[in-house]
């Protein structure tokens, strides 16, 4: 059950008018330094400042994000992609999906409440999702039509728990965590090299006739004693 605190338990009992915005906050990888990067994006009339963790935010509004499909919260280990929608044309929304890496990026939304008389925050917005985009689409739309739709999905960090063990570990994965650990070293030539342990490879009686060709000897001979 998700924590709220006293003052929006208050807001959201009282019967009088809501009002809310959703905030979208990611953090991508500029293609061109290679820097991990953050931009948000919310349904707001304006571009604003909001704190959240006790660091400022800047989010980008004027109709870069237009919606979100419904969230599903449940116990349990199953992975549902909820999916954003931002304004394609939005030069904030081109900048993020042409000079970023979004694919995989670590992704938060959060819910603003605010008095709809006054358009004061009432506390700090309540983060509802977590996880990270794991899809893009672009949407063409049709002569004469004004609209573009960016979709983005996403799914949340309950996929981590997923995923299974690689079948197979490279040396380069190694050496990316240890950069001086040679476990690895020989890992694409295992089992395609024989090691012969406690016999030496001889030409044995059956080798003519089609055997082995492999001579067994005591422990003793092979090391001279």
């Amino acid at each position: 059950m998700r924590e709220l605190s006293t003052a929006i338990s208050q807001f959201l009992q009282s019967r009088g008018p809501r009002h809310a915005h959703l905030m979208v906050w990611i953090e991508a990888r500029n293609r061109e330094t290679g820097q991990a990067e953050t931009i948000g994006f919310w349904t707001g009339a304006d571009h604003t400042e909001i704190a959240i963790g006790g660091v400022t935010r800047t989010y980008f509004g004027a109709g870069t994000l237009l919606s979100m499909s419904p969230l599903i919260i449940e116990a349990g280990l199953n992975v549902r992609t909820s999916r954003l929608h931002f304004s394609k044309v939005a030069p904030e929304v081109q900048v993020a999906v042409r000079g970023y890496e979004t694919r995989e990026a670590p992704t938060e939304v959060h819910v603003a409440y605010f008095d709809a008389l006054t358009h004061q925050l009432i506390d700090a917005p309540v983060r509802v999702f977590k996880g990270r985009i794991t899809g893009l689409k672009m949407t063409r739309p049709k002569k004469g039509d004004p609209s573009a739709i960016c979709e983005v999905s996403m799914q949340t960090t309950a996929r981590a728990l997923t995923k299974t063990l690689a079948l197979k570990k490279s040396n380069a994965a190694l050496l990316a965590r240890a950069p001086s650990d040679q476990f690895r070293d020989a890992a694409d030539i295992s089992g395609a090299i024989e090691t012969v342990w406690g016999e030496i490879r001889a030409k044995g009686p059956g080798a003519a006739s089609g055997g082995s060709g492999t001579t067994d000897l005591p422990i003793d001979r092979i090391f001279g004693r």
